[in-house]
């Protein structure tokens, strides 16, 4: 079995890549197949043929893409829909291209209209209009969706699509302003607790609601979903709504994550929130019960994961500075 997986060194892709390595490990006769970015630009379509065809792995599992937190989506929407929409043409399409009749792609909750039933089903998939502060990406992603599912309906492949919640955890983006929520408070906590500030300002009203998953959760949680039978995928999905959550089932205000990270980071000041931020969607919370009928559910709870992120990020906080 030869393995592609596009997108190594992000967060997602590493640690699946780590996964698939202990499984060499265990004995399992695997060939992974990666490139770096400098090696192979996803955008570029002839490049990404080329080396389909050199290469022709028996699976793909496309973890890459570009992505960010609300304020990078609201700086760069040209850049998120771009990007995202030729890396899934590219990827797919010359996969199929190759003779790849095994592929797993990765998207975001995003993908779900704004006022949505809580908790967001499968089937609430293009019921609504979507969050303007992260539109573009969504689009993107389902997108994503649909290539896969109308390259099944077509030619008759193999191509799974799984949406995950908020991920965390080693190798996340720390960036102060262009990173997600929990990454973010993380840095902007410790910092403060380094300084010995009085206050730490988080955006937004606080009220909202989110859902986190460790992504070593995401890792098992998408090898488990490549590695179903087709009857049983098949069983527990439609031809149409295909893609399967995966979360946890909970979730947790901004302002309770916030204090969750500073009692994790030793900050012992003032919380306050800014109102005159964006609040982005007011819950998000993924409905995994597809993804339990089919056997696996979360491990990582979430301070247990917080604490070994925030560890992390001390050991290779050099990385992060400036």
């Amino acid at each position: 079995m030869k393995i592609y997986v596009a997108g190594h060194r992000g967060m997602v892709g590493g640690a699946i890549l780590r996964r698939l390595e202990n499984r060499q490990a265990a004995g399992e006769t695997l060939s992974i197949v990666t490139r770096t970015h400098a090696e192979l630009d996803l955008t570029n379509q002839a490049a990404v043929r080329d080396f389909m065809a050199a290469e022709k792995p028996d699976a793909v599992i496309l973890a890459a893409a570009k992505v960010g937190g609300i304020h990078a989506n609201n700086t760069y929407p040209a850049d998120f829909i771009y990007e995202n929409l030729m890396i899934e043409c590219n990827v797919i399409h010359q996969a199929f291209a190759a003779g790849v009749t095994r592929l797993l792609q990765l998207g975001s909750s995003c993908i779900y209209p704004k006022a949505v039933p809580q908790p967001m089903k499968e089937d609430a998939l293009l019921t609504g209009t979507l969050e303007p502060t992260n539109e573009p990406y969504a689009v993107a992603k389902i997108a994503g969706i649909k290539l896969c599912e109308s390259y099944n309906r077509q030619h008759g492949t193999d191509y799974r699509s799984v949406m995950p919640t908020n991920l965390y955890g080693p190798g996340d983006n720390f960036h102060p302003e262009n990173s997600h929520v929990l990454p973010a408070l993380i840095r902007r906590f410790h910092e403060a607790a380094q300084a010995g500030r009085e206050e730490v300002v988080i955006w937004g009203s606080g009220k909202p609601r989110r859902e986190f998953l460790h992504v070593d959760d995401m890792a098992e949680a998408s090898l488990f979903v490549m590695d179903l039978d087709k009857t049983t995928y098949d069983a527990n999905t439609q031809p149409m709504v295909s893609h399967i959550n995966v979360g946890t089932g909970t979730d947790i205000s901004i302002l309770e994550l916030a204090q969750l990270v500073a009692r994790v980071t030793g900050f012992e000041g003032r919380i306050t929130t800014d109102p005159s931020k964006p609040d982005g969607t007011m819950r998000k919370l993924m409905d995994v019960g597809r993804l339990a009928d089919m056997g696996w559910t979360a491990q990582v709870e979430l301070e247990d994961g917080i604490r070994s992120t925030y560890r992390w990020f001390l050991d290779n906080q050099d990385a992060f500075r400036g």
